[in-house]
């Protein structure tokens, strides 16, 4: 997976001119459309990374098929582009053509593309790719979350890539949920939506209810939020009704617009109590707009 240093400069800022990379993509469309694979040597294989920095976005894909087409040898000048090209057009598709091959050779890669690169669609395409690449990700992903200099844009990507992978790992996603770490267990616990809407999961609705409870204020919070887009209202409001005492206001307040969004009329008389003993305005405010409109469509 080394690359010499020379090798290293010339990936670093390598590029084509218009008309290269016109009769470069030219000859790799004919052979894509024969079925045949482009020429795997290190000459072309770079003259195709070097055309990923193409302002033609036509051109681009073509030469991402291609690289793509070729794939387990095409990854190590991919990586080294990634990490070091001057261009970021190139790092950015780079990373996409990753994704395409879908190798957990890149991980390690990915992972320092995802925590080094400045530009927000380098960090997307990583982790797109991260995810694509699927359980062999997961450990990684989850590792940043407890990372201190983590920031709200990583978080909000991790946890795409891991309702993505919880589809494929969806043992390894509960397993997270019981992590030590909070911000592990929210992001699990807010992947695992996926897997009790569209698979039906019940070992993962069975947790879901159990984060209810959990330790950790953010992680409650996040599991009334999801269980308000999960489940049916007269399954859960009952235990929705209970939290609307919790002793976070956050908790509380996900509560009472989850109650509101599963229409739980028969939780009106509950949602009223709680209003007339929540001693947050804020919270109070939530509850009050849940009941009007709960209300609103009970008429």
């Amino acid at each position: 997976m080394q690359q010499s240093p020379s090798d290293l400069s010339s990936i670093s800022n390598s590029q084509l001119t218009e008309e290269e990379a016109l009769q470069l993509a030219d000859e790799l469309t004919n052979k894509l459309m024969e079925g045949e694979t482009p020429s795997s040597d290190q000459e072309s294989i770079q003259k195709m990374v070097a055309g990923l920095g193409d302002t033609r976005g036509k051109l681009r894909l073509t030469f991402a098929k291609s690289l793509g087409a070729i794939g387990t040898e095409a990854i190590p000048i991919l990586c080294t582009a990634l990490r070091k090209h001057e261009n970021v057009v190139v790092r950015r598709a780079s990373a996409k053509t990753l994704n395409l091959i879908g190798s957990k050779t890149a991980l390690p890669y990915l992972l320092e593309a995802f925590l080094e690169d400045d530009d927000p669609v380098v960090l997307g395409s990583s982790a797109g790719a991260m995810a694509t690449i699927g359980p062999d990700a997961l450990e990684s992903l989850l590792g940043i979350l407890v990372n201190p200099e983590c920031t709200p844009f990583q978080v909000g990507l991790i946890n795409l890539a891991l309702t993505f992978i919880g589809a494929k790992a969806p043992e390894a996603l509960l397993e997270a949920c019981d992590s030590p770490y909070a911000e592990v267990r929210v992001a699990a616990i807010s992947a695992l939506g996926d897997q009790i809407q569209a698979l039906q999961d019940n070992k993962a609705m069975d947790r879901l209810i159990k984060a209810v409870d959990d330790q950790s204020s953010e992680v409650r919070a996040e599991a009334v939020t999801l269980i308000g887009k999960s489940c049916d209202a007269e399954d859960v409001q009952d235990l929705l009704i209970k939290k609307l005492s919790d002793t976070d206001p956050q908790v509380r307040k996900n509560t009472a617009l989850s109650l509101m969004k599963l229409t739980a009329f028969q939780a009106i008389e509950g949602l009223s109590k709680a209003a007339n003993t929540e001693e947050d305005s804020d919270v109070k405010k939530v509850i009050d707009v849940a009941i009007k409109i709960l209300k609103a469509g009970n008429e």
